[in-house]
């Protein structure tokens, strides 16, 4: 099991950026495919990034894809989501998650351990 804690939430205008860390304890981070999720009010948690357990291969939600770079420092135990151009639908709790494998995956069921969300609101 790894314990993950994502931080770097917060408001910000449409159109502006936020950086949001995931800092992973416990197993080894390395072994750890890793994904971002997000969940706004009344709707269903949903894939937004994942990237491998190398970092050399990503995948993203088409809502944010060119928009969002998912990106890991396995030295640091961290993931990060760079998110640009955001705007006000990309308001959510957003979530940090690992998979024990290797490559990626979109499936919310491939990811045992979830970190306790950050909150984004993007004003109009």
């Amino acid at each position: 099991q790894v314990q993950l804690v994502e931080s770097g939430g917060g408001l910000v205008q449409a159109g502006g950026s936020l950086r949001l860390s995931c800092a992973a304890s416990g197993r080894t981070f390395s072994r750890y495919a890793m994904g971002w999720f997000r969940q706004a009010p009344g709707k269903e948690r949903e894939f937004v990034a994942t990237l491998s357990r190398s970092g050399s291969s990503t995948r993203y939600a088409d809502s944010v894809s060119g928009r969002f770079t998912i990106s890991r420092d396995n030295a640091k135990n961290t993931v990060y989501l760079q998110m640009n151009i955001l705007k006000p639908e990309d308001t959510a709790v957003y979530y940090c998650a690992g998979a024990e494998q290797a490559s990626v995956t979109t499936r919310r069921q491939d990811y045992a351990d979830w970190g306790q969300g950050t909150q984004v609101t993007v004003s109009s």
